[in-house]
C-alpha cells in the first residue's frame, strides 16, 4: 500500500471524531435534605449521663397529654407568676394572716431572684443534644438552676407552712419532672433549684415565725 505523501508546510485537516451519546441522569423528585437532616447525631454511648436521663424520661412519658400538662405548668411557673398570684390570693382571703401571706409571697419572689442571680453567674446552657426534644419555648438560654423548681419549692415550703399541709411532695416532683419532659433542663438543674428554693424558704419561714412570736 502506498504511503501518504507528506508535503512540508501543509497540515492535513483533522478527521472528525464521532460523538458518543451522553446518558441522561434521572431527575430525583425528592427534595434536598435540610441542614438539620444532615447533622451528625452523636453515638448514644458518648452522651452524658444527664442527657441519657432526659432521653429515658422523654421516651417513657412524653406523650401528647403529658406534654400538654407540662406546658401548662411551665406557663404557670414562668417568672414565679402563678405562685406569687396564689400568695396574693391567700393574703386577700386570710385577712388575719395577711402579713404572713405577703411575707411568704415575698419569700417566693426572693427565691426566684436568687435562682436568676445564680444563672447569670454560672451561665450553663440548656440541653442542646440532638437527641433531646425541646418542647416549649424559654425566655432565656441559661439553665442552671431551674427557676421553676426553685420558686415551686419555695412556694410549697412557705404556703404549706401557712396552711399546715405537706405541699412539698405534692408540688415539687411534678414541676421538676415537667422540666425534664419538656427538654429544657438537666436533672441537676432541677435538683439544685429545689435545694435553693428550700434554703431560701426555710430562712424566710424562720423569720416569719420570729415575727409572729414577737407580736
Amino acid at each position: 500500500m502506498a504511503e501518504p505523501v507528506v508535503r512540508p508546510g501543509v497540515t492535513e485537516p483533522a478527521q472528525p471524531v464521532p460523538s458518543q451519546p451522553v446518558p441522561s441522569q434521572p431527575v430525583s423528585s425528592q427534595p434536598a435534605p435540610s441542614p438539620r437532616a444532615l447533622a451528625v447525631v452523636p453515638d448514644p454511648s458518648t452522651r452524658s449521663a444527664e442527657v441519657r436521663i432526659l432521653n429515658a424520661v422523654q421516651s417513657a412519658i412524653a406523650t401528647p397529654a403529658v406534654v400538654g400538662v407540662a406546658r401548662g405548668m411551665s406557663l404557670f411557673g414562668e417568672h414565679a407568676a402563678g405562685w406569687l398570684a396564689l400568695g396574693l390570693v391567700g393574703a386577700a382571703v386570710d385577712r388575719d394572716r395577711r402579713r404572713d401571706w405577703l411575707g411568704a409571697a415575698a419569700g417566693v419572689a426572693a427565691a426566684h431572684g436568687a435562682s436568676i442571680a445564680v444563672k447569670r453567674v454560672v451561665r450553663r446552657r440548656r440541653p442542646d443534644d440532638p437527641s433531646v426534644r425541646v418542647l416549649v419555648g424559654t425566655p432565656s438560654r441559661l439553665s442552671f438552676p431551674s427557676a421553676h423548681a426553685t420558686s415551686t419549692t419555695a412556694a410549697a415550703v412557705l404556703y404549706g407552712g401557712l396552711l399546715a399541709r405537706p405541699l412539698v411532695p405534692v408540688l415539687v416532683p411534678p414541676m421538676a419532672l415537667s422540666r425534664l419532659v419538656l427538654g429544657v433542663h438537666f436533672p441537676s438543674d432541677v435538683l439544685v433549684g429545689s435545694a435553693l428554693g428550700a434554703g431560701v424558704a426555710s430562712g424566710v419561714r424562720a423569720w416569719l415565725r420570729r415575727r409572729a412570736g414577737a407580736r
